[in-house]
């Protein structure tokens, strides 16, 4: 890895897109990108937006080891790309209270344990993916039986809509942490 001129503690940054030096990936290699048209109708708009913001937290992971997706790339913060990837799969378990009611015990055990234990061993990265892939189809499982974008749920009578729009807000917010987080660990860019 080439490191940064005047930051030796900086990698250089770099892209594997060649079309649009901006993006992550060309456009003929983003499975996030579809020849069709767009979906038609509120919930299939809003679960197309949430399939891409998930997708994109994962590239932004891939071909990382344990060690640099564990880094703390900005003290004193403990964010990591490992330690967002628990994060939300502790948000996902979370919504499934405000969907039905049910407090559900915290899965890393106390709060920020998401971020703050998030240590560079493989088998705690593997643990993780298969953590938020589990809390992800729970969620959207706890979802789909509530069709109706205005159909209060139990926790506080939050809408199935403004479920949906806060959990795209909530991956799109850490898309953007995790642009900045693999920039610092390996010097990758794009959108």
């Amino acid at each position: 890895m080439t490191e940064h001129p005047g930051r030796p503690d900086r990698p250089e940054r770099w892209t594997r897109a060649t079309v649009y030096p901006d993006m992550w990936a060309d456009p003929a290699d983003d499975p996030r990108n579809s020849d069709g048209p767009s979906p038609d109708g509120e919930l299939a708009t809003y679960d197309d937006y949430l399939s891409d913001y998930r997708m994109t937290l994962l590239m932004k992971c891939d071909g990382l080891d344990a060690e640099q997706l564990a880094r703390r790339s900005v003290p004193p913060s403990t964010m990591s790309l490992l330690g967002m990837i628990r994060h939300l799969a502790e948000v996902e378990r979370d919504w499934r209270t405000w969907i039905d009611g049910e407090p559900l015990d915290k899965l890393y055990g106390r709060r920020d344990a998401d971020f703050d234990d998030a240590t560079a061993d493989e088998a705690q990265v593997e643990a993780a993916r298969a953590d938020l892939a589990r809390e992800q189809s729970l969620t959207d499982a706890a979802l789909a039986s509530h069709p109706d974008p205005a159909e209060r749920l139990a926790k506080d009578g939050i809408s199935v809509r403004e479920l949906l729009v806060h959990r795209i807000e909530e991956y799109a917010r850490h898309c953007g942490h995790a642009d900045l987080l693999r920039e610092c660990v390996d010097g990758r860019v794009g959108q």
